[in-house]
């Protein structure tokens, strides 16, 4: 258990590690370099893809999922397997009913 904390522990230090090193490079790259301009262009075309990529994934799921069946139809199909359910049971029971008075 202690091994599986400490393996935990160790990747958190690692993505915090990783984080701090890729902020301090951008805030390098987009404020000190003659490559600002391409840096920003880049940040905003990743921003720009990974939002409507998101939003396109969305809308593809909403529109190819079918419906959902109202609630009527999903009543009565509760229904109908109650009452065979209610068959059953009486079935069993008269089928019991009989089995004893066969048996006196």
């Amino acid at each position: 258990m202690w091994s599986l904390m400490n393996r935990d522990k160790a990747v958190g230090i690692g993505l915090l590690v990783i984080s701090i090193v890729i902020i301090l490079a951008y805030i390098y790259l987009a404020f000190f370099t003659p490559y600002t301009t391409l840096v920003l262009q880049i940040t905003d075309t990743l921003i720009i893809i990974v939002v409507f990529g998101i939003l396109a994934w969305v809308g593809y799921a909403l529109a190819t999922t079918p419906p959902p069946k109202p609630i009527e139809e999903i009543e009565k199909e509760i229904e109908e397997e109650l009452k065979k359910l209610e068959e059953e049971t009486k079935q069993e029971q008269q089928k019991t009913q009989q089995q004893q008075q066969s048996q006196q």
